[in-house]
């Protein structure tokens, strides 16, 4: 909304999967990937990593909204805005992420050192992806890694 400028949910940086049989909801946001398959593939080297936040960001004045980035990304991070032409992902708004500031049932949460989950993450995106029950994924509330 911020970032847009209007208000809808389709152009939201974060994206929730729901699972309302099971009563689970996964939010889907950029993982900011050690690797970023996104950097990769992207033809320009619009796609770069910021230093300061260890966060994967994207160059406008570079990027040619080829949206290939969009088709490398395994989590289905990025999004496509057609009335700008522009693609578009999760930027951690600087640090203070504005949706956890404004989630107002509180459900999500920003912690710096977020890569000790990654891999318990991905393992439960795959297996939620192949259809698969995920019985790995356990939150704990006295962990300070993690999101819930």
């Amino acid at each position: 909304m911020v970032k847009s400028g209007v208000r809808n949910p389709a152009q939201a940086r974060i994206r929730i999967i729901r699972y309302d049989a099971e009563g689970f909801y996964l939010p889907v946001i950029c993982q900011h990937c050690q690797d970023a398959p996104c950097m990769a593939v992207c033809p320009r080297e619009a796609i770069y990593r910021e230093s300061r936040l260890d966060r994967v960001l994207i160059d406008y004045d570079r990027c040619i909204s080829c949206r290939m980035c969009m088709a490398a990304c395994p989590f289905g991070a990025l999004g496509f805005e057609s009335e700008r032409h522009t693609v578009y992902k999760c930027d951690l708004c600087g640090g203070d992420p504005l949706c956890v500031r404004y989630c107002f049932p509180g459900a999500l949460d920003y912690v710096e050192d977020y890569r000790q989950r990654d891999s318990r993450i991905r393992k439960a995106a795959g297996n939620l992806a192949l259809g698969r029950e995920v019985v790995s994924l356990k939150i704990n509330p006295t962990d300070e890694h993690t999101i819930f």
